[in-house]
């Protein structure tokens, strides 16, 4: 990754978060476009978790190999804190994947048009109607990130089976958006909120959900440490947009 130069790799994190943007949280408004008046059901959260899934895969083979495609500032962090990425990079990271998620948001509307800010723009806000306040929205995030962070850092442990990291990686993301996604849209990924949240002119819950995806990298990088010790909003909103 040395070859790489750092305008090289913060290219790569705007590109891989503008996909995960474009792709992930595009096939939320997608379907509902579709759907029209159709109740949103399990089927569409698992196609949406789908989408997530195999564009991180994507991502992580086209271009781990540049910057690491860490596309989440919770991942960035958790590497920080853990010894495992510098901490002078972690800005320019962090902005990076806050401008390819803008970028990304902004590519939904071009391609979907008007409907797509219609329906929310697949901004993952706390679902207020199933009684989700800001505790249980933080636990359901933190628990998300953290699964998303350990899985990261088991599958780049240099005793892990090589080959198989964004496979792994996807999955996960596929997995635990199942589980979280009734009670917050399973941001798992403060990026993937503000872009969007920026394009739609409309902040919300993101803070809450920002500051419980943050903490569990940090968490998640204490314990594999520990566990390691000598190694190394409008018409139509659903769980997916809620104000």
């Amino acid at each position: 990754m040395d070859e790489n130069t750092r305008s090289q790799k913060l290219a790569a994190e705007v590109l891989g978060t503008a996909l995960l943007v474009f792709i992930g949280v595009g096939a939320v408004p997608a379907t509902l476009i579709v759907n029209g008046d159709a109740p949103f059901t399990m089927a569409d959260l698992g196609v949406i978790s789908f989408a997530f899934g195999t564009v991180v895969i994507a991502t992580v083979y086209a271009l781990g190999h540049v910057s690491g495609n860490h596309i989440n500032p919770a991942v960035t962090l958790g590497l920080a804190v853990s010894g495992k990425f510098p901490w002078k990079e972690v800005p320019g990271y962090i902005a990076a994947q806050v401008v390819g998620a803008t970028i990304g948001a902004l590519a939904i509307v071009g391609a979907l048009g008007s409907k797509a800010h219609e329906v929310g723009l697949g901004v993952a806000s706390f679902n207020r109607s199933l009684g989700v306040g800001n505790v249980q929205g933080f636990c359901a995030e933190f628990v998300g990130t953290f699964i998303l962070v350990f899985v990261v850092f088991g599958v780049i442990h240099r005793k892990a089976a090589s080959g198989f990291a964004g496979v792994a990686i996807g999955l996960v993301v596929f997995a635990a958006i199942i589980p979280v996604a009734p009670a917050t849209a399973a941001a798992i990924n403060p990026a993937r909120v503000i872009g969007p949240m920026l394009v739609l002119q409309a902040f919300g819950d993101a803070g809450c959900q920002a500051r419980g995806e943050a903490p569990a990298g940090h968490a998640r990088c204490g314990v594999y440490i520990d566990s390691n010790p000598s190694k190394e909003s409008t018409p139509r909103r659903n769980a997916f947009c809620r104000g």
